[in-house]
């Protein structure tokens, strides 16, 4: 693996954890960076979220402080020059999903362009 091809793995899982982080969960402003225009999620309820749905509903209530999402067994794969596939478990609050992502790189950077979340069981 080259230089390039190794950063372009930390880049998209480095973005991939500011998403899940409480604290740009808070914010739609840093969520949004990290969003391609063009994001979609399957989410894990069955529902397909747009950016501007999704920004809506991760951002906690003004009284309800932003939950934390624990993740296990992150892995990153080059897909092809710019195009990075990231799985994962997530855990929050014990309901445990299994996580694909895909992450684009743009002249904006690196940002989310797909994800979607199936829920498991706790094995």
């Amino acid at each position: 693996m080259n230089d390039d091809e190794d950063q372009s793995l930390r880049a998209a899982v480095e973005g991939e954890l500011r998403l899940l982080d409480p604290a740009i969960r808070a914010s739609p402003a840093l969520a949004a960076e990290l969003l391609d225009p063009e994001f979609v999620e399957f989410g894990a309820s069955g529902r397909r979220w747009d950016r501007v749905s999704i920004l809506t509903a991760i951002a906690p209530g003004p009284d309800t402080p932003p939950d934390r999402i624990a993740t296990s067994d992150m892995t990153a794969t080059l897909m092809a020059p710019g195009i990075v596939h990231v799985t994962y478990t997530s855990d929050h609050n014990g309901r445990r999903a299994r996580r694909s992502s895909l992450w684009r790189r743009s002249a904006a950077g690196w940002r989310l362009y797909f994800h979607q979340g199936t829920l498991t069981d706790n094995t």
